[in-house]
Protein backbone atom coordinates (compact mmCIF):
# COMPACT_ATOMS: atom_id res chain seq x y z
CA UNK A 1 0.00 0.00 0.00
CA UNK A 2 1.37 3.61 -1.13
CA UNK A 3 0.47 6.61 0.96
CA UNK A 4 1.09 10.32 -0.33
CA UNK A 5 0.21 13.83 1.02
CA UNK A 6 -0.30 16.52 -1.20
CA UNK A 7 1.73 19.53 -0.85
CA UNK A 8 -0.99 21.81 0.50
CA UNK A 9 -1.53 18.73 3.19
CA UNK A 10 1.98 18.34 3.86
CA UNK A 11 2.30 22.25 5.04
CA UNK A 12 -0.57 21.36 7.47
CA UNK A 13 0.75 18.84 8.75
CA UNK A 14 4.23 20.53 9.13
CA UNK A 15 2.65 23.62 10.60
CA UNK A 16 0.42 21.41 13.02
CA UNK A 17 3.70 18.86 13.69
CA UNK A 18 1.77 16.27 12.56
CA UNK A 19 4.14 13.40 12.15
CA UNK A 20 4.31 10.52 8.96
CA UNK A 21 3.45 7.94 11.92
CA UNK A 22 0.60 9.75 12.42
CA UNK A 23 -0.55 9.19 8.83
CA UNK A 24 0.54 5.26 8.82
CA UNK A 25 -1.54 4.77 11.77
CA UNK A 26 -4.62 6.61 10.14
CA UNK A 27 -4.19 4.47 6.82
CA UNK A 28 -3.50 0.88 8.80
CA UNK A 29 -7.23 2.00 11.08
CA UNK A 30 -8.81 2.66 7.66
CA UNK A 31 -7.17 -0.88 6.22
CA UNK A 32 -8.82 -2.54 9.17
CA UNK A 33 -12.56 -0.72 7.95
CA UNK A 34 -11.85 1.30 11.09
CA UNK A 35 -13.07 4.46 9.05
CA UNK A 36 -15.01 7.79 10.66
CA UNK A 37 -16.78 8.91 7.56
CA UNK A 38 -16.65 7.38 3.89
CA UNK A 39 -18.04 10.42 1.87
CA UNK A 40 -18.40 8.05 -1.16
CA UNK A 41 -16.06 8.31 -4.84
CA UNK A 42 -12.96 7.15 -3.11
CA UNK A 43 -12.78 10.21 -0.37
CA UNK A 44 -12.85 9.25 3.10
CA UNK A 45 -12.62 11.40 6.67
CA UNK A 46 -10.32 10.15 8.63
CA UNK A 47 -9.24 11.54 12.71
CA UNK A 48 -5.67 12.18 13.18
CA UNK A 49 -4.31 12.83 17.15
CA UNK A 50 -2.93 16.02 18.29
CA UNK A 51 0.76 15.19 18.86
CA UNK A 52 0.64 14.43 22.78
CA UNK A 53 -3.43 14.08 23.07
CA UNK A 54 -6.16 11.99 21.90
CA UNK A 55 -8.42 12.39 18.62
CA UNK A 56 -10.75 14.01 20.50
CA UNK A 57 -9.21 17.12 20.26
CA UNK A 58 -7.19 16.59 16.76
CA UNK A 59 -7.91 16.78 13.34
CA UNK A 60 -9.61 16.06 10.42
CA UNK A 61 -7.94 14.79 7.36
CA UNK A 62 -9.67 14.43 3.59
CA UNK A 63 -8.20 11.29 2.38
CA UNK A 64 -8.53 9.91 -1.25
CA UNK A 65 -8.60 6.24 -0.74
CA UNK A 66 -8.67 3.05 -3.10
CA UNK A 67 -8.33 -0.31 -0.67
CA UNK A 68 -4.81 -2.52 -0.95
CA UNK A 69 -3.67 0.26 -3.76
CA UNK A 70 -3.11 3.83 -2.03
CA UNK A 71 -4.17 6.61 0.01
CA UNK A 72 -3.58 10.51 -0.57
CA UNK A 73 -3.93 13.21 2.48
CA UNK A 74 -4.91 15.77 0.21
CA UNK A 75 -6.32 18.29 2.98
CA UNK A 76 -6.78 18.98 6.58
CA UNK A 77 -8.09 20.86 9.44
CA UNK A 78 -8.39 21.46 13.11
CA UNK A 79 -11.89 20.06 14.70
CA UNK A 80 -12.42 22.99 16.58
CA UNK A 81 -12.00 24.92 13.75
CA UNK A 82 -14.27 23.75 11.61
CA UNK A 83 -16.74 20.91 11.45
CA UNK A 84 -17.20 19.32 8.38
CA UNK A 85 -16.41 20.16 4.29
CA UNK A 86 -19.17 21.73 2.17
CA UNK A 87 -20.76 20.09 -0.51
CA UNK A 88 -19.27 22.07 -3.53
CA UNK A 89 -15.84 21.15 -1.62
CA UNK A 90 -17.03 17.32 -1.52
CA UNK A 91 -17.99 17.42 -5.04
CA UNK A 92 -14.01 19.05 -6.08
CA UNK A 93 -12.73 15.92 -3.91
CA UNK A 94 -14.25 13.18 -5.57
CA UNK A 95 -13.22 14.61 -8.79
CA UNK A 96 -9.60 14.69 -7.35
CA UNK A 97 -10.28 11.12 -6.19
CA UNK A 98 -11.31 10.05 -9.52
CA UNK A 99 -8.37 11.28 -11.06
CA UNK A 100 -5.36 10.86 -8.59
CA UNK A 101 -6.22 7.01 -7.77
CA UNK A 102 -6.14 6.20 -11.57
CA UNK A 103 -2.73 7.73 -12.12
CA UNK A 104 -0.01 4.43 -12.87
CA UNK A 105 3.59 4.27 -11.50
CA UNK A 106 4.97 6.76 -14.58
CA UNK A 107 2.99 9.32 -13.26
CA UNK A 108 2.89 8.94 -10.17
CA UNK A 109 7.08 9.08 -10.10
CA UNK A 110 6.11 12.36 -12.27
CA UNK A 111 3.99 13.85 -9.82
CA UNK A 112 6.70 13.16 -7.04
CA UNK A 113 9.15 14.92 -9.37
CA UNK A 114 7.30 17.88 -9.74
CA UNK A 115 6.15 18.35 -5.83
CA UNK A 116 2.40 17.46 -6.38
CA UNK A 117 2.82 14.76 -4.09
CA UNK A 118 5.43 13.44 -1.44
CA UNK A 119 5.61 9.81 -1.01
CA UNK A 120 5.62 8.36 2.80
CA UNK A 121 7.86 5.77 3.03
CA UNK A 122 6.93 3.18 5.97
CA UNK A 123 8.14 -0.22 6.06
CA UNK A 124 5.81 -2.92 4.27
CA UNK A 125 5.12 -4.57 7.46
CA UNK A 126 3.41 -1.41 9.15
CA UNK A 127 0.99 -1.21 6.31
CA UNK A 128 -0.13 -4.86 4.64
CA UNK A 129 -2.13 -4.92 1.38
Amino acid sequence: MRIFKTKGFARFAKSERIPDRTLVDAVERTRRGLVDADLGGGVIKQRLARQGQGKSGGFWSIVLFRRGSMAIFAYGFAKSGRENIEQGELKAFRKLAQEMLALDDKSLAAAIRNGTITEIICHEEEISQ
